[in-house]
């Protein structure tokens, strides 16, 4: 696989889609969760989606239950909270998995470009980093994804460029964004 426009995703209806469909564009694919203490995470993410949509920018938001079922529901039944708790506009897929035998190829992908490179320093991400590797041990060296609302940031020509954490700063997420707009 050459870049991110290689796949092909399942919308929630579970038609294909592919991501070809987002070329020259600068995507951030998101895994969420919408009972995960990252889900308020979507409210920057919807803000910088408005802000930015005009100018090429999309978020892609891949629903995944891998993480202390922090996901349960049906797709629509997770679409319905996050458009009615958090108004979010932006196209969000099929539930899927990030991690083991039955990860999906994308998420694979994204984190072997970009790979886990840490929590980052603190009591609460040390204690994330023990929680993560105690959920994700099952996985073994398919752990691709450490927890949700990992973020990959992919420029105009669909090469994974940076990742984050849900511990970084949402400001500095939006910042790395606007940066690769204005290229």
């Amino acid at each position: 696989m050459a870049n991110v426009y290689d796949f092909t995703v399942k919308d929630r209806a579970g038609s294909e889609v592919s991501l070809k469909d987002y070329a020259g564009k600068v995507l951030l694919i998101v895994n969420t969760a919408t009972g995960c203490g990252f889900t308020p995470h979507y409210e920057p993410l919807e803000a910088m989606y408005k802000e930015y949509r005009d100018q090429g920018f999309e978020i892609l938001d891949f629903p995944c239950n891998q993480f202390a079922n922090q996901a349960p529901g049906t797709e629509e039944e997770i679409h319905q909270f996050c458009t009615l708790k958090f108004g979010t506009e932006f196209p969000q897929f099929g539930k899927i998995d990030v991690n083991g035998e039955n990860a999906d190829p994308l998420f694979a992908y994204l984190a072997t470009e970009k790979p886990f490179a840490g929590f980052g320093k603190g009591i609460k991400n040390a204690a994330l980093n023990k929680f993560a590797d105690m959920n994700n041990k099952a996985f073994g060296d398919k752990a691709y994804i450490k927890w949700n609302f990992t973020k990959f940031l992919v420029d105009r020509q669909g090469n994974v460029i940076a990742r984050f954490e849900p511990t970084v700063d949402m400001a500095d997420v939006k910042a790395a964004v606007a940066a690769e707009l204005g290229k």
